[in-house]
């Protein structure tokens, strides 16, 4: 499986979110806590919007995130106020660049963390559902890339919930139809470089750890001497895989089988459900 960290707030160099904290996601690729794997080394990727360009921009690599200069150099020198952070520990799929996370299509971003079980039994019935138009920008061989197109194909840019919804109905209808129980262990993290929507979903009802920053002005009140904190803005959110370090009071765990909105002004929480209409078994 892999981690990752959506960051959404007072712009701040990536370095103080990847790189600083105590049990930072550059730990975390070596001293996973929380993961299936200890040690995800399988490649990173970093994505971050700045205020000049309307895109993203990804930099991806195969090598283990500990030992990159790359994405050290490039987290201490760059500042921004949306960030998404992702290390990879392949579940079988190659270990190539296209293939690392986070995912990019025009303005929208996405990364994941699970997998699809027998992924390569439902891989040419689930490609097929892909729009055309969309289909020959898919680029690696994972079943995370897949499910991004999937979502993009059902909507992604008018209604992510409900994109999301239809692609995991789509998945679970398929591995149904094809004899594969329990098919979808999902966290996605999904932006457009104002808002960030963040999933926990499995088929089992036992999905990957996810967690969300309390709010700034509480954790403050709890931790007058954190300086950091003074720095923030009361909207700055994370969302991650597993803390970044044992401050008291500052994470709360995403419920089962929800999503989360983090944008201007309230945040929001919501229960998921998979969406099944309209979407009949492939292969049948």
């Amino acid at each position: 499986m892999c981690r990752w960290i959506a960051y959404s707030g007072t712009p701040v160099l990536l370095s103080q979110v990847l790189l600083q904290p105590k049990h930072s996601l550059i730990d975390q690729s070596l001293h996973s806590r929380m993961g299936v794997e200890t040690t995800n080394g399988d490649g990173f990727g970093i994505g971050w919007y700045q205020e000049e360009t309307a895109e993203p921009a990804v930099l991806r690599d195969i090598s283990p995130a500990w030992n990159n200069r790359n994405l050290r150099e490039i987290a201490r020198h760059t500042r921004s106020g949306l960030f998404f952070g992702h290390i990879r520990a392949s579940t079988g799929t190659a270990v190539q660049q296209s293939n690392c996370h986070p995912f990019r299509s025009g303005r929208w971003m996405w990364m994941h963390n699970g997998a699809i079980s027998e992924f390569h039994r439902l891989r040419r019935d689930l490609a097929l559902a892909v729009d055309p138009s969309l289909y020959a920008d898919i680029e690696g061989s994972t079943d995370s890339e897949l499910m991004f197109f999937l979502a993009l194909t059902f909507g992604l840019t008018e209604d992510p919930p409900a994109a999301v919804a239809r692609m995991a109905g789509l998945i679970e209808t398929t591995a149904d139809a094809r004899g594969v129980p329990l098919p979808l262990q999902m966290t996605v993290a999904v932006t457009d470089g104002e808002r960030v929507w963040a999933f926990r979903y499995s088929s089992e009802g036992r999905s990957r750890s996810l967690y969300v920053s309390a709010e700034v002005d509480a954790l403050r009140a709890l931790h007058p001497d954190v300086s950091f904190l003074r720095e923030l803005s009361d909207e700055t959110r994370l969302v991650v895989s597993e803390p970044l370090g044992d401050l008291p009071g500052a994470w709360n765990e995403v419920p089962e089988n929800s999503y989360g909105v983090v944008q201007p002004g309230e945040s929001a929480l919501h229960d998921f459900r998979p969406e099944y209409a309209g979407l009949p078994p492939s292969g049948r």
